[in-house]
């Protein structure tokens, strides 16, 4: 076992796959600077650091006190819409902050890396479901911003000898035990319904439905956020130099009406929906080929059956109607 140092480890994939590291004994470090994550995601016996990963001092500073094995980058920019009208601050943030990362960690001798990419690298796919080879042509400036910096890590693994895995992920979903979703602002599909179903909205809004799909909405490949932890912790057994990467999908779509549908279903409430027009940035049909990891790293998506993955995130809804408000808070007091 080792010590892994997690960047957005107070996010949400990130602060579940702190949860499967220490299940399986190993030591974890998370770095956050809180901007969008939860200290009260965090679990409690991890080693908390508020920190931007960018900030390459605070980073030497925990380095030569804390010696790592490994790094999961989960921080990011990562609001689709903000990223088409404001650029500019995704690519200081996950290209220019992720590169004085990686020169920080290269001066410490780290180069086991596994990163938190994005589907949204491939832009509108030629051919569905999407294998690792397709073009890449993302259509906002997030995806953008992974494919440059999944570019800077193929050189990092050439030059430098790191063993890198990049996995692009196909719409995180889904809850444990403990951690949920819990976005400010919420723009995730099921957070966004199950506080329509709440009443806490009026409405839920979908953006087109002139898509050329089945029923004209958007089509997406949903995967629970612990299958795609478990992947991670896969990764970790990678030991030869180089830059490989992988989808994390099911291979299987639903449209945002499906979607609506389900949850309605498994919550046994109604859904008011309207509709409105096409947001910038958003392909018609994202959706995943995961063979490749599957074959090579031995994968299986054991959790991410649609009901499974709403029913876990309603109840963990239900049992945090607030999200992490509360607990925030409490950590807070602690930290006083």
């Amino acid at each position: 076992m080792g010590t892994v140092l997690v960047t957005g480890g107070a996010g949400y994939v990130g602060s579940v796959c702190c949860r499967q590291l220490l299940e399986c004994g190993h030591e974890v470090i998370v770095v956050d600077n809180l901007s969008a994550g939860h200290r009260g995601a965090v679990p409690q016996r991890v080693n908390f650091h508020r920190l931007d990963y960018g900030d390459r001092a605070g980073i030497s500073q925990l380095l030569r006190r804390n010696p790592v094995d490994a790094v999961f980058h989960f921080a990011a920019k990562a609001l689709i819409p903000e990223s088409v009208t404001n650029p500019g601050m995704f690519f200081d943030v996950n290209v220019g902050s992720g590169i004085a990362f990686l020169e920080t960690l290269r001066q410490f001798g780290i180069s086991k890396f596994i990163f938190s990419s994005s589907a949204a690298v491939y832009g509108n796919p030629q051919t569905t479901p999407i294998d690792e080879a397709q073009p890449k042509f993302p259509v906002n400036s997030y995806g953008e911003t992974k494919l440059m910096l999944e570019r800077v890590l193929e050189w990092y693994a050439k030059a430098y000898r790191w063993s890198v895995v990049a996995f692009r992920y196909f719409n995180a979903s889904g809850a444990t035990a403990g951690a949920g979703e819990d976005h400010r602002p919420e723009t995730h599909i099921l957070p966004l319904l199950f506080q329509t179903a709440n009443t806490e909205r009026r409405y839920f809004e979908i953006y087109g439905d002139d898509y050329a799909t089945h029923d004209g909405t958007c089509i997406r490949d949903y995967v629970h956020v612990s299958d795609i932890a478990a992947a991670h912790l896969l990764a970790l057994n990678t030991e030869s130099p180089g830059f490989s990467a992988y989808n994390i999908g099911v291979g299987k779509g639903y449209s945002v009406r499906e979607i609506v549908n389900a949850v309605e279903r498994v919550t046994g409430r109604n859904i008011v929906v309207r509709y409105s027009p096409r947001r910038a940035g958003d392909p018609a049909m994202l959706c995943a080929s995961p063979a490749k990891l599957m074959r090579e790293l031995r994968w299986q998506p054991r959790c991410s059956d649609l009901h499974n993955i709403i029913e876990s995130a309603w109840k963990w809804k239900l049992q945090h109607p607030a999200g992490y408000t509360a607990i925030d808070k409490t950590e807070e007091v602690k930290a006083a």
